[in-house]
């Protein structure tokens, strides 16, 4: 995509990456945009709405909160527009975002999970860094106060993706950029990045493996990824395969114990394989808010025995792995 202010396209910065495919791709892609279909036009047009509002002249990506503009650098007429767009866009997965005064409460308290990603937090600084599943950005952007030379977010969904793009346009970073594109294309980008963040992917991917073998080939040699994962608890190194949901979810293939995944990790090639944090899963953490509105996280529970899903399988933990 091009960046703010003209400037080139930054495939260019990566010259291992197949530019000419993820151009097609992102052409195929902004092509059927135009096609006047709700689908399109449901999301479409709440960005359009806020790219024709002034971008925010105050910033800070550095509180749990991901702040936008100060309540008066708009007026009333102005503050209502964005607002309608913003509802537009729910329901809100990740925040917590605070944008001219308009406070979202997203589903999930994003800011817990970032909290236990910074101890093992790699150097960002002058890095190039893809984060895959991207949603909102809200990641994207907690990483600017490590000055990341570039982020990379990768999100097929219509809704996070120009979510993410209106909120691009209030922030106007240049490090950052999107592409239209899932985890099975980072075959695109050999050699390419850093630093991968894979956070609450994996357990979507039929064959897992394959996906982090993927992953390990687009990292530079020494680079590190950070994984965020669903997980059962359990010392033996096996994975649940869900007959159809779990927790509700569909499209969970597998629900791996924390050795399990380490296993995963150095079968597809990763070294240094180090578990940052495991922990269960907390209805405090992933909840209903007004920007969110429908089933959460008390919903998939058993309510007579938190350990285990409505479908009766072991309640999952949130473990993340760093691996280089």
């Amino acid at each position: 995509m091009k960046a703010a202010g003209g400037e080139r396209d930054y495939l260019e910065r990566l010259p291992k990456a197949d530019g000419a495919t993820i151009r097609r791709l992102r052409e195929e892609h902004d092509r059927r945009q135009l096609l006047p279909k709700k689908g399109f036009l449901r999301f479409r047009e709440p960005w359009q709405a806020i790219c024709a509002l002034p971008a925010a002249s105050y910033c800070d990506f550095s509180g749990d909160s991901v702040l936008m503009g100060r309540p008066e650098e708009i007026n009333e007429e102005q503050r209502q527009r964005l607002h309608q767009a913003l509802r537009a866009f729910m329901p809100w997965r990740k925040g917590p975002f605070s944008l001219f005064g308009i406070e979202i409460d997203a589903e999930w308290q994003s800011h817990r999970k970032w909290q236990r990603l910074l101890p093992a937090l790699p150097e960002l600084a002058g890095r190039v860094v893809a984060d895959i599943g991207c949603n909102n950005g809200y990641y994207m952007f907690r990483m600017l106060p490590h000055r990341p030379a570039l982020v990379v977010g990768f999100e097929p969904m219509l809704q996070h993706l120009y979510c993410f793009k209106a909120l691009q346009h209030l922030a106007g970073c240049r490090e950052l950029e999107i592409e239209p594109l899932g985890v099975e294309q980072i075959t695109l980008y050999p050699h390419s990045f850093d630093v991968i963040f894979l956070m609450g992917v994996i357990y979507h991917r039929p064959s897992p493996l394959t996906a982090l073998r993927e992953v390990f080939a687009a990292l530079k040699p020494g680079g590190t990824l950070l994984l965020e994962s669903l997980a059962i608890p359990g010392d033996d190194p096996v994975a649940l395969c869900p007959a159809a949901t779990y927790a509700k979810a569909p499209g969970v293939y597998f629900v791996p114990t924390t050795a399990c995944l380490i296993n995963w990790l150095q079968r597809a090639g990763f070294k240094q394989v180090e578990l940052v944090s495991s922990q269960p899963m907390d209805p405090t953490e992933q909840r209903r808010t007004p920007w969110m509105t429908f089933e959460s996280y008390a919903d998939f529970i058993d309510s007579r025995n938190p350990a285990r899903t409505i479908e009766g399988y072991p309640a999952p933990l949130r473990v993340i792995v760093k691996a280089s």
